[in-house]
């Protein structure tokens, strides 16, 4: 078998007509607004949002997004009829919560009725977009989510689920039209996510493709060609030898609607489809023109009615030479959704509005957060204490986390522990502690969010964004056991791990699972359950040892290779036994 990752057989990078690596996306978000008048950039995020945002007043705003090199996804997809904004990451990388939470205010400031998010089935891009929906909920904005999963390539899918691809552009056309048509968020999302259901995607590849200033991201020998790949240049899941049009979108056809796989599309003799063949990048207009005749002539040949044809460039992978098939079952409520006006220049539209003298530069919205500066209350001490004892027994133990992390992730668990310790200790020396433990976590999620970095950063910012609510209205022991439901909640939500899946949530599970007693506790008997509380984690946290990892990076080592205790288990446990160490010192 061919290695995917040895140097020495990959081609050198390809050349690319740029000015810099570094500012390309900053350069090609300015590309797109300044050749259209419909078109705006917030400063200081690479947000692209409708010109004409009055347009969303009393309706429901759509933002999307994820990484660079998809274009022209998902900028060029904004305008009436489609989505009201689109968040850019760098090439191939999720778009930072920040960015998203300002596209949401922006449309929120407008007027919008709600705002609903259409988010790739992408880890990275589950939990930004879903942190940033979580901090919207926070300023009171009605914020729902979609995420869009149509890869077919998976016969048994692991359990992060099948990937978003092209079929994603459809969901924005469908959600688009019901928004331009004033239903409200929960109506919008119920018949898209039942749409979503009848989408599948698959993509073939003869190259692969290369990110900017690096090398190519697998070697494809000549004659061969990648089935089932994805969007961010993976390689796919079979190699085959490069095959006629007819004969590869056959292939393609059959494993999509293969009913023996988990991840099909069902399709029988009678069903209507939109079709939408997609370059993938490098595919010439001949080529995509033969593959478009192919597809429709395939299927046909098995009954199936195709209504509709897409054909041409709208979600890319760079220049890679390949090509995607998305069918999405249609009946006549879909296709009236379909067939409606949009002004969005990809489907494609073309702008009216004169190019030349237009500013197509706005401001950002007005900083939505809190003030930092709140009063001190009966709590603030109590809370300095135990973050302090949290601080210090992290930093203790940084090495212990990153040895732990070395036997199933990069080796960085403690470093990333001990930057959040230290930002938080800085903070402590430069900030009042606020009576309100709400205030508090609020605070913290920012403060994580910005200096933690990585996945963890996101998921600890996401328990504490979530963990904030119910204390903002009591912080009597009942509410604290609330908060701590709502947050593990959250990191289930968008993280897609569960108790059992070797991660942090199975030292923070049965913790939480003992503290619901606090609701019910006599007097005297909170500590006896924080007690209780603190060993069970320790217990979660020992027992991953003997689990098989599902979720995060230890899920892609062999198992056998995944001895030691999960890494963020431990440092859960940790934090825990600190906050009781620091509860005993104040009685």
């Amino acid at each position: 078998m061919a290695c995917y990752h040895s140097h020495c057989l990959l081609q050198p990078p390809r050349k690319k007509l740029l000015n810099s690596v570094d500012r390309c996306v900053d350069e090609a978000l300015e590309g797109i607004v300044s050749s259209s008048g419909g078109l705006s950039l917030l400063k200081g995020h690479r947000v692209v949002v409708r010109a004409n945002r009055e347009a969303v007043r009393g309706r429901v705003g759509l933002v999307s997004g994820g990484g660079s090199g998809h274009e022209p996804a998902h900028a060029g997809y904004i305008g009436c009829g489609m989505l009201s904004a689109a968040v850019a990451g760098g090439v191939f990388a999720s778009p930072p919560p920040a960015s998203v939470l300002a596209a949401i205010l922006s449309l929120h400031d407008a007027g919008a009725s709600g705002v609903l998010l259409i988010v790739k089935n992408y880890t990275g891009d589950r939990l930004n977009f879903g942190l940033a929906a979580e901090q919207a909920r926070g300023y009171g904005v009605e914020v729902g989510m979609v995420i869009v999963a149509d890869d077919c390539a998976f016969d048994q899918p692991s359990k992060a689920g099948r990937r978003g691809l092209c079929g994603t552009v459809l969901v924005h056309k469908l959600a688009g039209a019901l928004a331009e048509e004033g239903r409200p968020l929960d109506e919008i999302i119920s018949k898209v996510t039942e749409a979503v259901k009848g989408i599948g995607t698959l993509g073939v590849s003869l190259s692969p493709c290369s990110v900017p200033g690096s090398l190519p991201s697998f070697n494809l020998p000549s004659g061969e060609m990648e089935l089932g790949l994805g969007i961010h240049g993976e390689p796919g899941i079979k190699r085959l030898k490069v095959a006629s049009a007819d004969e590869v979108v056959n292939s393609m056809i059959d494993h999509m609607t293969n009913p023996a796989s988990q991840s099909h599309l069902p399709l029988k003799s009678g069903d209507s489809v939109v079709l939408c063949v997609n370059n993938l990048g490098a595919l010439s207009c001949l080529e995509m023109a033969v593959v478009t005749r192919a597809a429709v002539n395939c299927l046909e040949g098995r009954g199936v009615e195709v209504a509709r044809v897409m054909s041409g460039s709208f979600m890319t992978s760079l220049e890679m030479a390949g090509v995607s098939l998305s069918l999405m079952r249609t009946n006549q409520d879909i296709l009236r959704l379909f067939d409606a006006e949009t002004s969005a220049p990809a489907w494609p539209n073309r702008s009216i509005v004169r190019i030349s003298g237009r500013c197509h530069t706005l401001d950002p919205p007005a900083n939505h957060s809190e003030e930092t500066s709140q009063p001190e209350g009966p709590l603030s001490g109590v809370m300095k204490n135990a973050l302090e004892r949290i601080c210090s027994s992290l930093l203790q133990c940084q090495e212990d986390l990153n040895s732990l992390d070395r036997a199933s992730g990069d080796g960085d668990c403690g470093n990333t522990h001990a930057q959040a310790s230290r930002a938080i200790q800085e903070w402590l020396q430069s900030h009042v502690v606020p009576g309100c433990p709400g205030q508090l976590m609020s605070n913290l999620a920012e403060l994580v969010q910005e200096r933690m970095g990585g996945s963890s950063g996101a998921l600890y910012s996401l328990f504490l964004t979530a963990a904030a609510v119910p204390l903002r209205r009591n912080s009597d022991s009942s509410s604290w056991a609330d908060a701590m439901h709502d947050g593990t909640e959250a990191i289930k939500r968008y993280g897609g791990a569960d108790l059992g899946d070797r991660t942090m949530l199975d030292a923070l599970c049965p913790a939480v699972e003992e503290l619901k007693r606090l609701a019910k506790a006599p007097p005297g008997g909170h500590m006896a359950i924080l007690q209780a509380a603190v060993e069970k984690s320790e217990q979660g946290a020992k027992s991953t040892c003997d689990l098989i990892a599902r979720a995060g990076r230890a899920s892609y080592i062999a198992t056998e290779r995944v001895t030691l205790s999960d890494p963020g288990a431990v440092a859960i446990a940790v934090i825990l036994r600190a906050v009781l160490e620091a509860l005993k010192e104040q009685k």
